[in-house]
Order: structure tokens, then C-alpha cells, then sequence
């Protein structure tokens, strides 16, 4: 089915607007933007924007260092969760002068100079900065500190005096060379080369450079090339660098770094440059990347090559996918209410004015990590500065995701959506790693994503194993370690093999009489890609969705001789009520509905010291069910229905 099928009721159907196909629907979404008066809109998600941002600035405030007879400490935030010291806590400049600013609290502005003149302690002589005090840490994130500093000096440097503000542009003339120096678009992940397009483009206004102008330009040129087909999503979010392809000959994407980082750079840069042709590719490659928004705003990246930093609003350590999308609400009015919603769903993970990374770390009594906090402080903060260049921002315009209808398949992702009724779900067969040998994102025909309209997310991928692939950028799992991406296991000789660990799964959908099917033919291997032997390896896995329930069906034509099950993580809060109402059913009651997983095996709770396991990834808790092969059994089938 086509891509304009999936979404046929989205912003067609809800304007009964006879556009020919999606491709063709830009100038529309124009004259639609035009059509909605400013007075509708804008003034409550101002407000919502506004009050977030003073919120986390308060919040970062408290965990700010203020002893100013110590340089190694005056300024420093004081992370609640992590032990090491985050060395891009400077970002936060940006948006404490823009609130200083705002509201004229010269707590604020006391603030941001001393998050500033901290960072000399992660400060190098080529004008870097590093990302943690080790002077032989990661110097890429040098752009990222350099954008806040542009910024905050371009709207906001009145707010200091000369000698300071003098002092603050020999500074980023520094970080601005050593950019203009080494950054490409393949000396590593495509994030750091494309945040430079607008990075270069800011620096070259600010310090009045011609130079750094002409080489965003040059970049922005390169850049064009890094968009997958026909989808347009952007890829190179892989190692060793950006051009890397996985065996199966696809790119590495990740809707994380995307949406939240790389397309707001080109988007701002494109924007300033009054690039259309640009503008035009960054529109299309925004509808596919919104494809993935759930309709509670969060984040589908259950695929990405980096979903190890995937938290269900985002990711860890990026800025914020606001900018990117209401910034181009002129082009597609869904796009404010993708930024909208989105930042619906970071007031409600917000707390003690920090920004958790996960729905669940409350109810699991975990930490936040001030990381989350500073970073997407500086998109809430660009775009009240911007703010009278915006289009309409309302929710008038539903998300693709929240009235599709059908099945789609990501050919660039060998990943499927499916949509019927209430239910959403993604099941992926993807194999680009991001790192070959150490990293696990949600593959072998797993179904990555269940959402339901009435009671949200149900099911979700986790990494296989969680590991701190950026461990300075990644908070330890509390607890044992539970994946909670649904999958078929077996141990033998004490050694794990899954369906994840099979990048050669291959994945088939059909939609027939109201019943959606996508079949998944995968094998069980262990995390270094062998094959489980003495017992069956090769199994289907069915899943099936129809209006009134799911059916995942797990079958082999193989001796099953070592005990094999298929475990289902359902994902629930402490606090809801699980009944075991049979040998072979299981409900979960929440708050709007009453979900029910039945199956023709036994099902049964994994044992564990807590009533949930939580995983980092993407930050929430679940019920982990077991549902065994019986004896002389190929076969098992599960359902889940709301009532």
C-alpha cells in the first residue's frame, strides 16, 4: 500500500480537500496555514513554551554550583542522576539570558554568566570545548555550546557589559574556527556536519565572517544528497562515518538525532537563506519523519541506529524536534501540532523543574538527568525569540499517525506501521547497526511499537542489552536488565538466543478484509550472530490486528528440544492493577481502559524483586509475561484486547 493510502485521513479528510497525491499537497497546506487566524492559536502554546522553559531554567538554577571563590565549581550543574560532570552544561547560557531577558530576574542573567565562564574548565587551546572535564574527551559536541553562545550573544548580548560580551565573541571566534577547520559531513555521525550548516551560517552573521557563510553553504549543498528514497528521510547516524551501509544495503537513520537536532539546523539555515529548493526536500522529509509521531506526541524511534538515547519524548542529549516543526507550520499545519503535542508530552515529564528521561522514572523513583534539561531548553528558548516570524501553531490539523488507516512499509528502513481502529504498531526487520559488534536496536521482525488510542503505549523495543554505548551521555539501568522489545528466546548451555540478534529477518504485510497481517520469517542467535543449535532456530511470527484486538502468533516446523517462549513486556506504571484471572489470562487495568492479554499456553509473570522492570530505553516500566511452548507444541498464539 502507498505511503498517501496510510494517511489518506489525515489532512485530506479532515478539509474534504481533493488533492491528487501527497507529494503534490505543499501549496495546500500553505493556503490552509493562511486560512487559520494567529488569534486561534498562538497564544496558548506561547504560554505553554514559555512557562516550560521558565520552569527548567528554575529548575537547572537549582542544581547550579554558586561558589565564586572556586572556578572549578561556580557555575558547574550538578547533575541529581549521573556521578561525571556534564561538560555541555554551557548550553544552558542561551536560555537563561533569554529569560533573564523575559522577565528581568537578574537571577537568570547571574545564571547564564556563570554556566559560561564554568566552561573554561572544559575549555581547549584550538578553541574546543570538551564534553566532560577530561581534556581528552569528545570535542564534537563543540558546536552544539557554540550555537547557545551565537544565539545568546545575537539576541540577547545587551544584556552584558562591554568588556563582557567582547570577552564572550573572542570566545566563540575561537570555537567558530575550530569549526570551520574540521567539521565535514563524514568525519562522524551526519548530526555534527549538519548542525554546522546552520552553525557556520549563525557564526558568520554573528562575528561577521563571510567565510564561515560560504562554507555552510558548501555544506548545506553536500547535505542534499544524505536524504533517503522515496522517503527523504536523512540518513548517516552510523559508524565509522556517514556512508556506511548494512548488509542488507540500507543507510543508517535515526528519527531521534533527526527530528531533534539535524533538520532543525537545516530548516534554520535553509529558513534564513530563503533557500526554496532546500526548504522543499527539508518539507517532504519532515511529513515521512512525522509518520513516526505517536498520537500522544512521542517519538517512534524504536528502530533507530542511535535508540540507545531514545527516551519516548525524544532523545537524551539532542535540543528538540519544536523548532524544526513550527517553524514550517506554514508548509503543513500537522507540523504545529507536532510540536505542539510534543511539548505537551515534556510538561508531563517534567518535574522539580527537570525534564525525566522516560514517562516511568517517578513511578520507578529514579532520577533525571539535568543533560535532558539544558539541552531542550535551547529550542523553547529559539523559538520564543522567533516567535513573531511563526505561522499559525495550533492542534486544528490531527497527526498522520493519530487517523491512519492501513499499512505502510519504510523500504529505506525495511520497517512497517500499521494502523487499524485504535491500534498503532511498528514491526521492523531493520539491520543497520550503529555499532556492529555492541549495539542491538529493534530488529528480527519484532514488533517495536504498540499504541492504543484509549490507554497509549503498550508495547515497546528496548535496546536487547542495555549498554552505555555513550556512557557519559547515559544513565546506568537500575536493576536487572530486561529487554522489553516482544521476541521469542531460548537458553541453552546459559547462553541467550532471540529473533533480535537476526539481522536477516525479512517481514511481508497485507491488508485484507479488515484484518491486517504481517508475517515475520527470523531465527533465533545470540549477540554474536550465531545460530541456536539442538533445537529449532527458525520460526514465523503472525501478527495480526484487526479493530477489536491483536493476535501474535509463534510457530515453527522444527523440533523444539530446550525450553522456548515468547516474552511480552506490557507496558504499565506501579500502581496499576495486574490480575492473573486464569492459568491462561492476564489483565492490566488503566486508567481508560481494561487491557487483556489471553493466550492457549500458560502465561505467567516473570519473577522479580519489584511488581515492574524498567528500562532505560525508552524510560518506562512493564509487566514482563512468559508464554512457554508446551511440550510437543510448535505453536503459540497471544491476543490483546481494550475493553
Amino acid at each position: 500500500m502507498k505511503r498517501r493510502d496510510f494517511i489518506k485521513n489525515t489532512l485530506l479528510t479532515s478539509f474534504a480537500l481533493a488533492i491528487p497525491s501527497f507529494a503534490s499537497s505543499e501549496n495546500k497546506y500553505k493556503a490552509l496555514a493562511n486560512s487559520i487566524s494567529k488569534a486561534n492559536t498562538s497564544p496558548e502554546f506561547k504560554k505553554l513554551v514559555f512557562d516550560l522553559l521558565k520552569d527548567w531554567c528554575d529548575g537547572m538554577i537549582n542544581v547550579l554550583v554558586v561558589d565564586p571563590a572556586n572556578t572549578k565549581l561556580h557555575g558547574m550543574l550538578k547533575c541529581p542522576a549521573c556521578d561525571v560532570v556534564h561538560g555541555r552544561s554551557m548550553d544552558a547560557v542561551y536560555p537563561f539570558l533569554y529569560m533573564a531577558k523575559a522577565t528581568g530576574e537578574k537571577k537568570y542573567l547571574d545564571a547564564g554568566i556563570a554556566v559560561f565562564e564554568w566552561a573554561d574548565n572544559v575549555s581547549l587551546p584550538n578553541g574546543s570545548w570538551t564534553n566532560t572535564l577530561d581534556p581528552k574527551s569528545w570535542t564534537g559536541t563543540t558546536i552544539f555550546g557554540a550555537i547557545a553562545v551565537a544565539e545568546a550573544l545575537h539576541f540577547h548580548g545587551d544584556l552584558l557589559d562591554n568588556d563582557r560580551r567582547q570577552k564572550w565573541m573572542d570566545r566563540l571566534s575561537k570555537a567558530a574556527e575550530y569549526i570551520y577547520k574540521n567539521f565535514t559531513l563524514t568525519f562522524t555521525n551526519i548530526n555534527y556536519g549538519g548542525t554546522a550548516v546552520y552553525g557556520l551560517n549563525l557564526f558568520g552573521r554573528v562575528l561577521n565572517n563571510p567565510a564561515y557563510i560560504e562554507r555552510s553553504k558548501e555544506l548545506a549543498k553536500e547535505i542534499k544528497g544524505y536524504f533517503t528514497q522515496p522517503n527523504n528521510l536523512l540518513f548517516g547516524e552510523i559508524k565509522p562515518n556517514a556512508n556506511v551501509i548494512s548488509p542488507k544495503g540500507l543507510h543508517g537513520v535515526d528519527l531521534g538525532y533527526n527530528v531533534e537536532e539535524t533538520l532543525n539546523s537545516l530548516i534554520m539555515y535553509a529558513l534564513h537563506e530563503k533557500d526554496e529548493a532546500f526548504l522543499h526536500l527539508l518539507t517532504k522529509s519532515l511529513n515521512s519523519h512525522l509518520e513516526f509521531m505517536l498520537p500522544d506526541g512521542g517519538w517512534d524511534n524504536s528502530w533507530g541506529t542511535r535508540m540507545y538515547k531514545w527516551t519516548y519524548w525524544g532523545s537524551r542529549t539532542c535540543d528538540g524536534s519544536q523548532p524544526a516543526y513550527a517553524m514550517m507550520a506554514h508548509r503543513n499545519p500537522a507540523f504545529g501540532t507536532a510540536a505542539i503535542k510534543n511539548t505537551e508530552l515534556l510538561k508531563k515529564c517534567t518535574a522539580n523543574g527537570l525534564l525525566y528521561g522516560g514517562s516511568h522514572y517517578l513511578t520507578h523513583n529514579l532520577k533525571a538527568c539535568v543533560h535532558h534539561t539544558f539541552a531542550h531548553a535551547k529550542p523553547l528558548a529559539s523559538l520564543l525569540d522567533n516567535w513573531e516570524h511563526l505561522a499559525p501553531v495550533n492542534t486544528e490539523i490531527p497527526l498522520p499517525r493519530a487517523v491512519a488507516d492501513g499499512v505502510t512499509h519504510f523500504d529505506e528502513l525495511d520497517t512497517t506501521l500499521f494502523a487499524r481502529g485504535d491500534w498503532r504498531g511498528t514491526i521492523t526487520a531493520y539491520d543497520a547497526n550503529y555499532y556492529h559488534d555492541k549495539y542491538r536496536q529493534a530488529t528480527g521482525g519484532a514488533m517495536s511499537v504498540l499504541y492504543h488510542n484509549k490507554v497509549g503505549l503498550l508495547l515497546t523495543a528496548s535496546m536487547a542489552v542495555y549498554k552505555l554505548i555513550e556512557e557519559n551521555n547515559q544513565q546506568p539501568a537500575p536493576g536487572e536488565d530486561i529487554a522489553l522489545t516482544p521476541r521469542i528466546e531460548t537458553y541453552k548451555n546459559n547462553a541467550w538466543f532471540t529473533n533480535l540478534f537476526d539481522l536477516t529477518a525479512t517481514i511481508k504485510s497485507s491488508d485484507k478484509a479488515g484484518e491486517i497481517k504481517t508475517v515475520a520469517q527470523t531465527q533465533l542467535k545470540n549477540e554474536k550472530f550465531e545460530l541456536v543449535e539442538g533445537t529449532a532456530s527458525a520460526f514465523e511470527i503472525s501478527y495480526q490486528c484487526t479493530e477489536k484486538k491483536i493476535k501474535i502468533s509463534a510457530s515453527t516446523n522444527q523440533n523444539i528440544v530446550e525450553k522456548t517462549s515468547f516474552m511480552l513486556p506490557i507496558v504499565s506504571p506501579t500502581g496499576e492493577e495486574v490480575k492473573q484471572v486464569n492459568a491462561k489470562e492476564i489483565t492490566i487495568k488503566k486508567p481508560n481502559g481494561l487491557v487483556r492479554i489471553k493466550a492457549n499456553v500458560t502465561l505467567r509473570i516473570k519473577d522479580m524483586p519489584k511488581s515492574r522492570t524498567f528500562n532505560m530505553v525508552p524510560g518506562v516500566e512493564a509487566v514482563p509475561i512468559i508464554a512457554y511452548f508446551p511440550k510437543g507444541k510448535k505453536s503459540i498464539e497471544i491476543s490483546i484486547e481494550v475493553v
